[in-house]
């Protein structure tokens, strides 16, 4: 009895401390260098440090300061956790008492993601003393760093390289101690009370295997065995594969048979196999003509444009895109990019993506069929115009896009944000973020929905991994991947935008 009182009030500590103080959303900083850039031991070899100028007369004492901004809590950050008015287009502040800002950069992002967080109208810029920040969403342990050059300022009379701390301000709604952004430390040891409490729970374990051992426990909650397969949308594939491979290292005894080949081939085998141990996920609202699949809303699906790099361009308005897929642009230099023939990369037909793109993006119209087997050229006997070409998948898409001079194409954000051979493309000049989506002002997004031939068992494996993904582990994969589970929106049901 006693050990079983451990075993629950033990973990339930662990886990207020994880997920209610540890857990809860953190915004850090770290100044990681703060130093004159004065030779104070006359060198020979200072040499361009000793030249440091602004607008060619030489800086007064000068100082380089290495600035880290981190997400060191366990959720995302949103541009809209940051504590300022929404129309505040700043989420830090860092002021430097005695000095003046003469130059500023920002390096060394975690994640490519973050680079158009910083473009012209973010939000950053220097004023005198101050450097503003703009609000930069932040996953898990994501973070960038900001280097300055700085000056003494005129009247300030303290010994030469020596100036009070960089002051830094700035919050997020509902975060740790008043959500203020705290000052971090990097550490390379592990804390003597973490170590005195993994002892602890080691011995805990320890003794609970053994009293496992000696007696007929049975499965962990909700955990459910048996053998389902997984079909439908490739842009899926990721997250599916991913969760499917999370619930089995918690439930040994189940297991998954993965076979993504598009929403509308995954409804089909899911319509005619008529089976309660099949599972088809689709990008958006299954076909008329399949009565007996049930829905279940999974996540807030967001999609991104692709172009080749070359293709010289990063934003285009709605009216462009339609103009393009019309055939009406055939090069990119008619919309301000480089001189480069459009070629138009798709899915095929039956595509959950592609029926997303055409209902968000091109109003409902259907695209014109393809031209092209290569991509790159027109196949023979077939009329004049853009090139246009059709892939089976996800990474197939992502694949020929990047392999072909001047191609445009789509895919699900998460499959393509990893990518440095790609070109992620805005739409009226909004990023494919989930509050822009929420707000109206991204399009091309749609519901993700896992589709059942009927209503599967409670206790089914069918049953609980759809909960898994909606309310667990899975969850938090879905997050991951750049998307918003439906349970996270204000009408789950509908898991529209507001």
């Amino acid at each position: 009895m006693a050990l079983a009182t451990l075993g629950v009030v033990v973990p339930g500590i662990v886990a207020i401390y994880e997920f209610v103080v540890k857990g809860r959303k953190r915004l850090g900083y770290r100044v990681q260098m703060d130093t004159t850039a004065t030779d104070v031991v006359e060198t020979v070899h200072a040499g361009a440090l000793r030249e440091l100028q602004r607008d060619d007369v030489p800086i007064d004492d000068p100082t380089l300061v290495l600035l880290r901004i981190e997400n060191n809590g366990a959720t995302n950050i949103d541009t809209r956790d940051y504590a300022v008015l929404d129309d505040d287009r700043v989420g830090i502040r860092v002021r430097f008492p005695g000095r003046q800002v003469v130059g500023m950069v920002v390096t060394e992002l975690s994640d490519d993601y973050l680079r158009p967080s910083f473009q012209d109208g973010s939000g950053l810029a220097v004023r005198g003393d101050v450097i503003e920040l703009p609000k930069v969403p932040l996953n898990r342990a994501a973070h960038y760093k900001v280097l300055a050059a700085l000056e003494r300022a005129g009247g300030n009379g303290s010994d030469p390289g020596i100036f009070p701390a960089p002051v830094v301000i700035g919050g997020i709604k509902g975060g740790v101690r008043g959500g203020r952004i705290q000052e971090t430390q990097s550490r390379t040891g592990t804390p003597k009370r973490a170590m005195a409490l993994v002892g602890f729970l080691v011995l805990l374990v320890v003794a609970q295997l053994v009293v496992f051992l000696r007696s007929d426990t049975g499965a962990p909650l909700d955990c459910a065995t048996g053998r389902i397969r997984i079909t439908g949308s490739t842009a899926f594939e990721p997250i599916a594969r991913q969760a499917a491979s999370a619930y089995r290292d918690a439930c040994p005894g189940a297991s998954f048979d993965l076979d993504m080949r598009g929403s509308g081939e995954g409804l089909l085998a899911l319509n005619k196999a008529a089976s309660a141990d099949v599972i088809a996920f689709s990008d958006g609202e299954k076909p008329d003509g399949m009565p007996a699949l049930l829905p279940r809303p999974i996540a807030f699906f967001l999609f991104t444009l692709i172009a080749h790099p070359d293709a010289g361009v990063r934003d285009l308005t709605l009216d462009q895109v339609r103009a393009l897929y019309r055939g009406e642009i055939t090069n990119w230099n008619q919309v301000g990019g480089a001189d480069v023939p459009v070629r138009l990369i798709s899915r095929n037909p039956g595509s959950g993506t592609r029926n997303a793109f055409q209902r968000r993006v091109l109003a409902g119209v259907r695209e014109p069929g393809s031209n092209s087997d290569d991509c790159r050229n027109r196949d023979p006997g077939t009329p004049a115009g853009v090139v246009r070409c059709a892939r089976d998948s996800t990474e197939d898409v992502l694949g020929a896009v990047a392999d072909t001079p001047g191609a445009l194409g789509y895919s699900e954000l998460g499959a393509a944000g990893g990518r440095d051979d790609l070109t992620i493309v805005r739409i009226s000049g909004h990023p494919a973020t989930v509050t822009e989506a929420d707000h109206g002002a991204y399009p091309f997004w749609e519901t993700e929905y896992g589709y059942t031939h009927g209503e599967p068992p409670a206790q089914s494996l069918t049953a609980s991994f759809l909960r898994y993904l909606t309310n667990q582990v899975g969850a938090d994969i879905l997050r991951a991947h750049g998307n918003r589970p439906c349970a996270e929106l204000a009408n789950p049901a509908l898991c529209h935008p507001t």
